[in-house]
Protein backbone atom coordinates (compact mmCIF):
# COMPACT_ATOMS: atom_id res chain seq x y z
CA UNK A 1 0.00 0.00 0.00
CA UNK A 2 1.32 3.41 -0.96
CA UNK A 3 2.12 5.58 2.02
CA UNK A 4 0.30 8.92 1.88
CA UNK A 5 2.66 11.84 2.57
CA UNK A 6 2.05 13.95 5.63
CA UNK A 7 -0.14 17.00 5.19
CA UNK A 8 0.64 18.49 8.59
CA UNK A 9 2.47 21.43 7.05
CA UNK A 10 -0.70 22.62 5.37
CA UNK A 11 -2.15 24.30 8.46
CA UNK A 12 0.69 26.83 8.87
CA UNK A 13 0.71 27.75 5.21
CA UNK A 14 -3.08 27.94 5.17
CA UNK A 15 -3.03 30.58 7.91
CA UNK A 16 -0.63 32.67 5.88
CA UNK A 17 -2.75 32.21 2.78
CA UNK A 18 -5.84 33.31 4.70
CA UNK A 19 -4.20 36.61 5.65
CA UNK A 20 -3.16 37.29 2.06
CA UNK A 21 -6.39 36.24 0.42
CA UNK A 22 -8.56 38.16 2.88
CA UNK A 23 -6.73 41.36 1.95
CA UNK A 24 -7.07 40.85 -1.79
CA UNK A 25 -10.66 39.53 -1.79
CA UNK A 26 -12.76 42.65 -2.14
CA UNK A 27 -15.51 41.08 -4.26
CA UNK A 28 -18.31 38.65 -3.50
CA UNK A 29 -16.18 35.77 -4.80
CA UNK A 30 -14.96 33.06 -2.47
CA UNK A 31 -11.35 31.98 -2.06
CA UNK A 32 -10.50 28.27 -2.21
CA UNK A 33 -7.21 27.64 -0.43
CA UNK A 34 -6.92 24.16 -1.91
CA UNK A 35 -4.60 21.44 -0.73
CA UNK A 36 -1.21 22.33 -2.27
CA UNK A 37 1.38 25.06 -1.77
CA UNK A 38 4.06 26.14 -4.23
CA UNK A 39 6.88 24.00 -2.90
CA UNK A 40 8.71 21.07 -4.49
CA UNK A 41 7.09 18.38 -2.31
CA UNK A 42 3.64 19.81 -2.98
CA UNK A 43 4.40 20.07 -6.70
CA UNK A 44 5.23 16.36 -6.65
CA UNK A 45 1.95 15.61 -4.84
CA UNK A 46 0.08 17.78 -7.32
CA UNK A 47 1.51 15.77 -10.23
CA UNK A 48 0.45 12.53 -8.51
CA UNK A 49 -3.10 13.81 -8.02
CA UNK A 50 -3.25 15.03 -11.62
CA UNK A 51 -2.03 11.66 -12.87
CA UNK A 52 -4.63 9.86 -10.76
CA UNK A 53 -7.36 12.13 -12.11
CA UNK A 54 -6.33 11.42 -15.71
CA UNK A 55 -6.22 7.69 -14.93
CA UNK A 56 -9.69 7.95 -13.41
CA UNK A 57 -11.12 9.64 -16.49
CA UNK A 58 -9.39 7.14 -18.80
CA UNK A 59 -10.50 4.07 -16.84
CA UNK A 60 -14.12 5.13 -16.51
CA UNK A 61 -14.30 6.26 -20.14
CA UNK A 62 -12.94 2.85 -21.17
CA UNK A 63 -15.63 1.14 -19.06
CA UNK A 64 -18.32 3.20 -20.78
CA UNK A 65 -16.85 2.39 -24.19
CA UNK A 66 -16.68 -1.37 -23.53
CA UNK A 67 -20.22 -1.52 -22.18
CA UNK A 68 -21.47 0.42 -25.21
CA UNK A 69 -19.58 -1.59 -27.85
CA UNK A 70 -19.87 -5.18 -26.58
CA UNK A 71 -23.36 -6.72 -27.07
CA UNK A 72 -22.68 -9.22 -24.25
CA UNK A 73 -22.58 -6.30 -21.80
CA UNK A 74 -25.94 -4.90 -22.89
CA UNK A 75 -27.62 -6.05 -19.69
CA UNK A 76 -29.19 -4.14 -16.78
CA UNK A 77 -26.26 -4.80 -14.43
CA UNK A 78 -23.72 -3.31 -16.83
CA UNK A 79 -26.00 -0.38 -17.56
CA UNK A 80 -25.90 0.41 -13.83
CA UNK A 81 -22.11 0.09 -13.91
CA UNK A 82 -21.97 2.51 -16.84
CA UNK A 83 -23.95 5.03 -14.78
CA UNK A 84 -21.49 4.55 -11.91
CA UNK A 85 -18.57 5.26 -14.26
CA UNK A 86 -20.35 8.30 -15.67
CA UNK A 87 -20.92 9.68 -12.15
CA UNK A 88 -17.26 9.17 -11.27
CA UNK A 89 -16.19 11.02 -14.41
CA UNK A 90 -18.51 13.94 -13.64
CA UNK A 91 -17.17 14.15 -10.09
CA UNK A 92 -13.57 14.37 -11.30
CA UNK A 93 -14.51 16.96 -13.96
CA UNK A 94 -16.26 19.07 -11.33
CA UNK A 95 -13.37 19.18 -8.84
CA UNK A 96 -9.99 18.57 -10.45
CA UNK A 97 -9.88 21.10 -13.35
CA UNK A 98 -10.73 23.99 -11.02
CA UNK A 99 -8.24 22.78 -8.42
CA UNK A 100 -5.49 22.42 -11.05
CA UNK A 101 -6.25 25.82 -12.61
CA UNK A 102 -6.13 27.51 -9.20
CA UNK A 103 -2.76 25.96 -8.44
CA UNK A 104 -1.19 26.73 -11.82
CA UNK A 105 -2.51 30.29 -12.16
CA UNK A 106 -2.43 31.23 -8.45
CA UNK A 107 -5.99 32.51 -8.90
CA UNK A 108 -7.93 30.88 -6.06
CA UNK A 109 -11.20 32.78 -6.43
CA UNK A 110 -14.50 31.13 -7.30
CA UNK A 111 -17.80 32.91 -7.93
CA UNK A 112 -20.91 32.20 -5.82
CA UNK A 113 -22.48 30.59 -8.89
CA UNK A 114 -19.44 28.36 -9.39
CA UNK A 115 -19.43 27.49 -5.70
CA UNK A 116 -23.13 26.63 -5.82
CA UNK A 117 -22.54 24.49 -8.92
CA UNK A 118 -19.82 22.50 -7.13
CA UNK A 119 -22.11 21.95 -4.14
CA UNK A 120 -25.01 20.88 -6.36
CA UNK A 121 -23.01 18.51 -8.57
CA UNK A 122 -21.02 16.88 -5.74
CA UNK A 123 -24.15 16.23 -3.65
CA UNK A 124 -26.13 15.04 -6.69
CA UNK A 125 -23.42 12.56 -7.59
CA UNK A 126 -22.82 11.48 -4.00
CA UNK A 127 -26.49 10.89 -3.27
CA UNK A 128 -27.14 9.37 -6.68
CA UNK A 129 -24.23 6.97 -6.34
CA UNK A 130 -25.41 5.76 -2.94
CA UNK A 131 -28.83 4.82 -4.36
CA UNK A 132 -27.21 3.40 -7.50
CA UNK A 133 -25.10 1.07 -5.34
CA UNK A 134 -28.32 -0.04 -3.63
CA UNK A 135 -29.82 -0.81 -7.05
CA UNK A 136 -26.75 -2.88 -7.96
CA UNK A 137 -27.09 -4.80 -4.68
CA UNK A 138 -30.70 -5.65 -5.62
CA UNK A 139 -29.46 -6.85 -9.01
CA UNK A 140 -26.96 -9.15 -7.26
CA UNK A 141 -29.69 -10.40 -4.91
CA UNK A 142 -31.91 -11.39 -7.83
CA UNK A 143 -29.00 -12.94 -9.77
CA UNK A 144 -27.91 -15.13 -6.83
CA UNK A 145 -31.19 -15.90 -5.06
CA UNK A 146 -33.61 -16.02 -8.04
CA UNK A 147 -31.48 -16.67 -11.15
CA UNK A 148 -34.29 -18.27 -13.17
CA UNK A 149 -36.62 -15.31 -12.55
CA UNK A 150 -33.98 -12.67 -13.21
CA UNK A 151 -35.48 -11.42 -16.51
CA UNK A 152 -38.81 -10.89 -14.72
CA UNK A 153 -37.64 -9.49 -11.37
CA UNK A 154 -34.99 -7.18 -12.81
CA UNK A 155 -36.03 -6.14 -16.30
CA UNK A 156 -35.00 -3.09 -18.28
CA UNK A 157 -38.01 -1.07 -17.16
CA UNK A 158 -37.17 -1.51 -13.48
CA UNK A 159 -33.49 -0.83 -14.18
CA UNK A 160 -34.29 2.49 -15.88
CA UNK A 161 -36.68 3.46 -13.09
CA UNK A 162 -34.03 2.79 -10.44
CA UNK A 163 -31.44 4.75 -12.41
CA UNK A 164 -33.69 7.76 -12.92
CA UNK A 165 -34.74 7.58 -9.27
CA UNK A 166 -31.09 7.64 -8.15
CA UNK A 167 -30.35 10.72 -10.26
CA UNK A 168 -33.56 12.45 -9.15
CA UNK A 169 -33.06 11.91 -5.42
CA UNK A 170 -29.45 13.04 -5.62
CA UNK A 171 -30.40 16.14 -7.64
CA UNK A 172 -33.16 17.13 -5.21
CA UNK A 173 -30.78 16.90 -2.26
CA UNK A 174 -28.08 18.82 -4.11
CA UNK A 175 -30.42 21.57 -5.30
CA UNK A 176 -31.96 22.15 -1.87
CA UNK A 177 -28.63 22.31 -0.06
CA UNK A 178 -26.95 24.51 -2.69
CA UNK A 179 -29.85 26.98 -2.76
CA UNK A 180 -30.18 27.11 1.02
CA UNK A 181 -26.43 27.53 1.56
CA UNK A 182 -26.09 30.44 -0.87
CA UNK A 183 -29.16 32.18 0.59
CA UNK A 184 -27.26 33.09 3.78
CA UNK A 185 -25.44 36.43 4.11
CA UNK A 186 -21.69 35.97 4.34
CA UNK A 187 -19.18 37.87 6.48
CA UNK A 188 -16.17 39.76 5.17
CA UNK A 189 -14.08 36.61 5.22
CA UNK A 190 -14.84 34.57 2.10
CA UNK A 191 -11.95 32.17 2.56
CA UNK A 192 -12.79 28.45 2.27
CA UNK A 193 -10.01 26.26 3.64
CA UNK A 194 -10.90 23.28 1.49
CA UNK A 195 -10.32 21.56 -1.86
CA UNK A 196 -13.71 22.58 -3.30
CA UNK A 197 -16.95 24.20 -2.17
CA UNK A 198 -18.80 22.04 0.32
CA UNK A 199 -21.99 23.11 2.05
CA UNK A 200 -20.69 22.52 5.63
CA UNK A 201 -17.56 24.60 4.97
CA UNK A 202 -19.52 27.42 3.35
CA UNK A 203 -22.13 27.61 6.11
CA UNK A 204 -19.38 28.38 8.64
CA UNK A 205 -18.76 31.70 6.85
CA UNK A 206 -22.37 32.84 7.15
CA UNK A 207 -23.26 35.88 9.30
CA UNK A 208 -26.53 34.35 10.51
CA UNK A 209 -27.84 31.63 12.76
CA UNK A 210 -27.40 28.44 10.72
CA UNK A 211 -28.00 25.89 13.48
CA UNK A 212 -31.39 24.78 12.13
CA UNK A 213 -30.06 24.40 8.59
CA UNK A 214 -26.97 22.52 9.81
CA UNK A 215 -29.16 20.04 11.70
CA UNK A 216 -31.40 19.56 8.67
CA UNK A 217 -28.36 19.19 6.41
CA UNK A 218 -26.86 16.60 8.74
CA UNK A 219 -30.13 14.62 8.82
CA UNK A 220 -30.37 14.73 5.00
CA UNK A 221 -26.80 13.45 4.61
CA UNK A 222 -27.39 10.65 7.11
CA UNK A 223 -30.63 9.60 5.39
CA UNK A 224 -29.05 9.72 1.93
CA UNK A 225 -26.37 7.37 3.22
CA UNK A 226 -28.18 5.13 5.69
CA UNK A 227 -31.30 4.35 3.63
CA UNK A 228 -29.36 2.90 0.66
CA UNK A 229 -26.82 1.30 2.99
CA UNK A 230 -29.63 -0.44 4.87
CA UNK A 231 -30.99 -1.79 1.58
CA UNK A 232 -27.51 -3.03 0.67
CA UNK A 233 -27.13 -4.78 4.03
CA UNK A 234 -30.53 -6.47 3.65
CA UNK A 235 -29.70 -7.64 0.11
CA UNK A 236 -26.36 -9.12 1.09
CA UNK A 237 -27.73 -10.70 4.26
CA UNK A 238 -30.18 -12.65 2.11
CA UNK A 239 -27.44 -13.42 -0.43
CA UNK A 240 -25.15 -14.75 2.30
CA UNK A 241 -27.93 -16.91 3.70
CA UNK A 242 -28.60 -18.35 0.23
CA UNK A 243 -24.90 -18.98 -0.46
CA UNK A 244 -24.45 -20.84 2.83
CA UNK A 245 -27.30 -23.17 1.86
CA UNK A 246 -25.66 -24.12 -1.45
CA UNK A 247 -24.23 -27.63 -1.48
CA UNK A 248 -21.81 -27.10 -4.37
CA UNK A 249 -18.50 -25.43 -3.55
CA UNK A 250 -18.17 -24.17 -7.13
CA UNK A 251 -21.61 -22.59 -6.94
CA UNK A 252 -20.63 -20.81 -3.72
CA UNK A 253 -17.44 -19.46 -5.26
CA UNK A 254 -19.26 -18.27 -8.36
CA UNK A 255 -21.96 -16.55 -6.31
CA UNK A 256 -19.42 -14.81 -4.07
CA UNK A 257 -17.32 -13.78 -7.08
CA UNK A 258 -20.29 -11.97 -8.61
CA UNK A 259 -20.71 -9.92 -5.42
CA UNK A 260 -17.13 -9.28 -4.34
CA UNK A 261 -16.48 -6.41 -6.77
CA UNK A 262 -19.62 -4.56 -5.72
CA UNK A 263 -18.84 -5.06 -2.05
CA UNK A 264 -15.37 -3.58 -2.55
CA UNK A 265 -16.84 -0.47 -4.22
CA UNK A 266 -19.46 -0.15 -1.46
CA UNK A 267 -16.72 -0.33 1.16
CA UNK A 268 -14.70 2.43 -0.54
CA UNK A 269 -17.69 4.71 -1.03
CA UNK A 270 -19.26 4.38 2.39
CA UNK A 271 -15.93 4.35 4.20
CA UNK A 272 -15.07 7.78 2.79
CA UNK A 273 -18.63 9.06 3.27
CA UNK A 274 -18.77 8.03 6.94
CA UNK A 275 -15.44 9.72 7.66
CA UNK A 276 -16.65 12.86 5.88
CA UNK A 277 -20.21 13.35 7.09
CA UNK A 278 -20.85 11.18 10.13
CA UNK A 279 -17.92 11.99 12.41
CA UNK A 280 -18.45 14.35 15.36
CA UNK A 281 -17.26 17.91 14.70
CA UNK A 282 -14.76 17.70 17.55
CA UNK A 283 -12.85 14.99 15.66
CA UNK A 284 -12.67 16.92 12.40
CA UNK A 285 -9.89 19.16 11.18
CA UNK A 286 -9.33 21.11 7.98
CA UNK A 287 -6.45 18.87 6.89
CA UNK A 288 -8.42 15.73 7.70
CA UNK A 289 -11.36 16.92 5.59
CA UNK A 290 -9.07 17.82 2.70
CA UNK A 291 -7.41 14.42 2.63
CA UNK A 292 -10.71 12.51 2.83
CA UNK A 293 -12.29 14.75 0.17
CA UNK A 294 -9.31 14.18 -2.13
CA UNK A 295 -9.68 10.43 -1.54
CA UNK A 296 -13.34 10.11 -2.46
CA UNK A 297 -13.27 12.64 -5.32
CA UNK A 298 -10.06 11.48 -7.01
CA UNK A 299 -8.73 8.14 -5.75
CA UNK A 300 -12.02 6.24 -5.41
CA UNK A 301 -13.06 6.94 -9.05
CA UNK A 302 -9.70 5.46 -10.11
CA UNK A 303 -10.25 2.24 -8.16
CA UNK A 304 -13.85 1.59 -9.25
CA UNK A 305 -13.16 0.66 -12.91
CA UNK A 306 -10.07 -1.31 -11.85
CA UNK A 307 -12.11 -3.36 -9.38
CA UNK A 308 -14.85 -4.16 -11.89
CA UNK A 309 -12.46 -4.87 -14.78
CA UNK A 310 -9.96 -7.03 -12.89
CA UNK A 311 -12.59 -9.14 -11.09
CA UNK A 312 -15.13 -9.48 -13.89
CA UNK A 313 -14.44 -12.08 -16.58
CA UNK A 314 -16.97 -10.61 -19.02
CA UNK A 315 -15.40 -7.15 -18.83
CA UNK A 316 -11.92 -8.65 -19.29
CA UNK A 317 -13.12 -10.59 -22.35
CA UNK A 318 -14.66 -7.42 -23.78
CA UNK A 319 -11.39 -5.56 -23.20
CA UNK A 320 -9.36 -8.31 -24.92
CA UNK A 321 -11.77 -8.28 -27.84
CA UNK A 322 -11.54 -4.50 -28.17
CA UNK A 323 -7.73 -4.50 -27.92
CA UNK A 324 -7.61 -7.24 -30.55
CA UNK A 325 -9.71 -5.15 -32.92
CA UNK A 326 -7.50 -2.13 -32.31
CA UNK A 327 -4.31 -4.11 -33.03
CA UNK A 328 -5.83 -5.59 -36.21
CA UNK A 329 -6.88 -2.14 -37.35
CA UNK A 330 -3.33 -0.83 -36.84
CA UNK A 331 -1.91 -3.79 -38.78
CA UNK A 332 -4.23 -3.05 -41.72
CA UNK A 333 -3.21 0.62 -41.60
CA UNK A 334 0.47 -0.26 -41.84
Amino acid sequence: MMKVPSFSTFSISSVASVDITEKRNTTSDFILLGIFNHTRPHLFLFMIVLTMAIASLTGNALMLLLIHLDPRLHRPMYFLLSQLSFMDMMLVFTIVPKMAADYLTCNESISPAGCGLQIFVSLTLGGGESFLLAAISYDRYVAVCHPLRYPVLFNWQLCLQMTLGSWFLGAVDGLMQAAATLSFPFCSSHVIDHVFCEAPRLVRLACADTSVFENVMYICCVLMLLVPFSLILISYSVILSTVLQMHSLDARKKALATCSSHLAVVGLFYGAAIFTYMQPKSYRSANHNKIVSAFYTIFTPVLNPLIYSLRNSEVKEALKKWLGKCSNFKCHQT
